[in-house]
């Protein structure tokens, strides 16, 4: 399929966009993945600190469709994928808008290397890119911030910051949002712009909702997805241990209270039903900021038909 990168007009907007949905939904009846549709209103929500809900009516608006599709998953669906719209509350920006369309799916007895090969061979063609390079967490860190993630301090990673002008007072101690706040600041603006790249292998305490898996170090089965300096998709080799899916969750909850932030709601039954998930990566990826990159925009404003 032929994908015109022209969308210098709102109708070559809505026709690449168009163009985009149709390549992807032939993408996956290839390798028969199923489409799904889900709820976007739910009682239940993901509890990450980095998440910002709408709530309407006692329900609320899906940060992504992950949830719903979960339950689907555990109860034998198969593999799965989604376009729909995705919400979250205080994002708007150059590449952030509150409203967004988001394409999720999950593959069974895939891991988290597997599933990148997938995603690279959806995205080469729309992107006419290089092969994606790999690098870990580590190797990105060490390079850009002179940090060891697995091996660093509190202290080490606050003068890191430090030195480089970046002060969030509210942070205080939460490492784990200092480091992300490096990341952002230090590693993803010094990212190859000419490739996409692939940056895996997490430290445990950015897990997420990802397996751990044993290297030289404990090591979260996770990826992130970067072209010219935007991060476009974020994946996982699901944890289906619904006691450690508990614990984490546990500890979201109380980083959004230390944060200020309101609580949500993820309720028993979506705990126990993790323990039915079938051996299965995920991942999630931003399908405006694909078209903005597809179409050489340097906006969301430049593609998107509602604004």
């Amino acid at each position: 399929m032929n994908i015109s990168p022209v969308a210098n007009s709102f109708s070559n907007s809505l026709e690449l966009r168009a163009q985009i949905y149709n390549y992807i939904r032939f993408f996956f009846l290839q390798r028969k993945v199923l489409e799904v549709e889900t709820p976007l209103l739910l009682s239940e929500a993901n509890p990450s600190p980095y998440l910002d809900n709408f709530s309407c009516d006692n329900l609320y608006l899906q940060t992504s469709p992950e949830i719903a599709m979960k339950y689907l998953l555990a109860r034998g669906s198969g593999d799965i994928y989604q376009l729909c719209k995705a919400f979250r509350k205080n994002e708007r920006g150059r590449i952030h808008n509150p409203e967004f369309t988001i394409l999720e799916w999950y593959r069974i007895n895939f891991d988290h290397h597997k599933l990148m090969d997938e995603v690279e061979e959806l995205i080469k063609p729309l992107l006419k890119s290089e092969i994606a390079a790999r690098y870990t967490y580590q190797e990105v860190c060490e390079k850009f911030m002179g940090i060891n993630p697995h091996e660093t301090s509190l202290k080490e990673i606050k003068f890191t910051a430090k030195k480089n002008n970046i002060t969030i007072q509210e942070l205080e101690n939460d490492e784990d949002s200092w480091m992300q706040l490096l990341f952002t600041h230090l590693v993803e603006p010094q990212l190859p712009w000419d490739m996409p790249i692939f940056v895996y292998d997490f430290p445990v305490n950015q897990a997420m909702l990802a397996r751990i898996h044993q290297n030289k170090y404990p090591l979260a089965s996770r990826f992130e997805l970067y072209y010219r300096g935007i991060e476009l998709a974020n994946g996982f080799h699901e944890l289906n241990d619904a006691k450690e899916h508990s614990k984490r969750f546990t500890q979201d909850l109380v980083k959004r209270k230390n944060l200020k932030l309101p609580p949500v709601n993820i309720s028993d039954q979506f705990i126990s039903t993790v323990a039915k998930l079938p051996n299965c990566s995920g991942v999630a990826m931003g399908i405006d900021r694909l078209i903005l990159l597809i179409a050489n925009a340097k906006s969301l404003d430049e593609i998107m038909p509602f604004r």
